[in-house]
Formats: structure tokens, C-alpha cells, sequence
């Protein structure tokens, strides 16, 4: 069996490994390396990084439609997709005898595109889950093969839900593949009613909008933890924010009802309490452009203390 895996974030790497275990991979595709960071440190990206551990082959084409012959070179039974980052040309999806399948974190026609984990979060969403599908020219667009449903939990991070959704996408794929390779399966065609959009995030959207109702605020946060994070600003200085939580006391929020929004009416013990429209979010981790991350009760103690006084609104 000849497998073509393409794939490029954290997501993709526990099901590269196990398709390479089973099956064997006899070439990884993944993203050209970027430049990251100040210090411009040319960084790989994990899917790489965990081929060459493993041995495989990778070819890395800026753009995929113009440059694709290495791929048809070695000449696909299949060629399996999770999160590789740009449109694969009809070419390569009529070429293996088994099709080009994708590993979607999303329930198809739920939240076709590149951001479909951090906006179920964002949303609201009750359930998430994985998709096994045919690769069509359109986006996401292709007929599903297998589902799976994951019910997201009230302290679920974009972090914590790609790591419980690579695991459930590598155990359904390996369910999967035996039924596609004895052509057993009966993919089904998605309902075009009841498709949604997730495009990838927006540096716009990385600003908190203190005028947003708390559990709002919440989801964001949660949806845009760790990379890229969150930001505001205080005194013409950027903050980004990584964690926090909704504050639970109904009186005091009350208390606070005409005060501004995103007025810091509260330093509790382990956060910053802030106004926004609906009640009070406290701050737990913060970073300081140029400083370290921390969590709020260091921050206080130390850059944070003559910043962060009360009475003073974030931007």
C-alpha cells in the first residue's frame, strides 16, 4: 500500500504516527518551514519534525496547485489528509485507486474551513467531533465516511479539545481505513441546509471586546488559548490575556451594574476582576508585551503593580 499523509500542526502528528505504525507512510507533505518569533528562528513544522523521526521522506511545496509531482511520483493507493493548511488540486484527489481522505475536526457540514475547533468553542457549540471524508475540489465540501461526537466540556481550551479530537480522529481513521481498503464503505453526501463556515482566525479577533457578555469573553478566551492569546490594553501598554474565569457572585456583579465596561472594579487573590456587560470577569495569566507569562498573582507583584489598580479600564 502506498500512502501519501499530509498534514502540518499538533493535531496531525498522533495520526501520522499511527498510519505510519499500521500502514506505513512513504511520504509526508507538509507546510514550508517559517520564520518565527524575534529572533526569526527558522522553525519546522511538527509534522515534519515527527517524519524525520520517524524516517519518512517530506516535501514541503509552497503552493501545492503549481507544485505536486514528487506526490504523483509515488503513486498513491491513497492519500490521507489532517490539517495541512492549502487546497489540493484535482489532480492528486483523482489519482489513488482509494481517493484522498481528510480527518476534519469538525461534525461536517458543521464548520467547513481552517478554524473549525476555535470557533465551535467560540460559538458555544454543545458537541464537536471528528469527520472521516472524500476530499472533494470544494472545501470540506466532499461526502463523509464516518463521524464521531465529542461533547465539549465548560473548562475546554482550544489546546485540550485538538488533543482529545487528534486522538479521536487517529482512533476513528484506524476503524476507517480497513472498511475503505475492502471497499466496504457508504460515505453519505452533507446537507447543503445545514452547512456552517469556520475561517481562520483574524488578528482583530484576537482583541477582547470588554463590552461582550461574560460567558462570551469566557468562550473566546478559552477558544484562543495559548497561541495566539487574547489582548487588551491598559495605559497605551498591550496585555495579552491567556486564562481566566467568569466570577460567580450575582450580588457583587450588581453592585457594579453602571460602572463601564472593562473597568477593573476587584484585584481578588488570583485575578483581576473585571466589568464587562453581563457580570464580572477575573484575569487569571497574563503577559506583558516584552515580559513574561504569568499568572496575575506574580504579575501584581511585580510589572503589574503601579499597571493594574482599580478604577482603571481596559481598552
Amino acid at each position: 500500500m502506498k500512502i501519501v499523509f499530509m498534514g502540518t500542526p499538533d493535531f496531525s502528528v498522533p495520526i501520522l504516527k499511527k498510519v505510519n505504525e499500521i500502514y506505513g507512510v512513504d511520504l509526508v507533505v507538509t507546510q514550508p518551514d517559517k520564520i518565527v518569533g524575534r529572533k526569526k528562528v527558522i522553525t519546522s513544522s511538527p509534522v515534519k519534525n515527527m517524519a524525520k523521526e520517524l524516517g519518512i521522506e517530506v516535501f514541503q511545496p509552497i503552493k501545492i496547485r503549481k507544485d505536486y509531482q514528487r506526490i504523483l511520483d509515488v503513486k498513491p493507493d491513497i492519500i490521507i489528509t489532517a490539517a495541512y493548511g492549502q487546497i489540493i488540486p484535482k489532480v492528486l484527489l483523482d489519482t489513488p485507486k482509494y481517493k484522498a481522505i481528510n480527518v476534519h475536526g469538525s461534525l461536517l457540514p458543521k464548520h467547513r474551513g481552517g478554524a473549525p475547533i476555535q470557533r465551535s468553542l467560540m460559538n458555544g457549540d454543545e458537541y464537536t467531533g471528528i469527520t472521516i471524508m472524500y476530499m472533494g475540489v470544494k472545501m470540506d465540501a466532499g461526502d463523509i465516511i464516518e463521524q464521531d461526537k465529542l461533547k465539549i466540556e465548560s473548562s475546554d481550551t482550544k489546546d485540550s479539545l485538538f488533543e482529545k479530537l487528534s486522538i479521536m480522529g487517529t482512533d476513528l481513521l484506524m476503524k476507517t481505513l480497513p472498511r475503505i481498503f475492502a471497499e466496504e464503505v457508504k460515505p453519505l453526501s452533507q446537507n447543503q441546509d445545514e452547512v456552517t463556515y469556520s475561517n481562520n482566525i483574524l488578528r482583530e479577533e484576537e482583541k477582547i471586546n470588554w463590552g461582550n457578555n461574560v460567558e462570551v469573553i469566557d468562550r473566546h478566551i478559552r477558544a484562543f488559548y495559548n497561541e495566539p492569546g487574547m489582548f487588551t490594553s491598559i495605559d497605551d501598554r498591550t496585555l495579552k490575556v491567556y486564562q481566566g474565569k467568569i466570577h460567580q457572585c450575582n450580588n457583587f456583579e450588581k453592585n457594579h451594574e453602571k460602572d463601564a465596561n472593562g473597568k477593573i472594579i476587584k484585584l481578588f487573590d488570583d485575578g483581576i476582576g473585571v466589568k464587562v456587560n453581563n457580570g464580572v470577569y477575573i484575569i487569571t495569566e497574563v503577559q506583558l508585551v516584552g515580559k513574561k507569562r504569568m499568572n496575575v498573582k506574580d504579575f501584581l507583584n511585580g510589572a503589574g503593580r503601579n499597571l493594574i489598580t482599580v478604577g482603571k479600564v481596559f481598552k
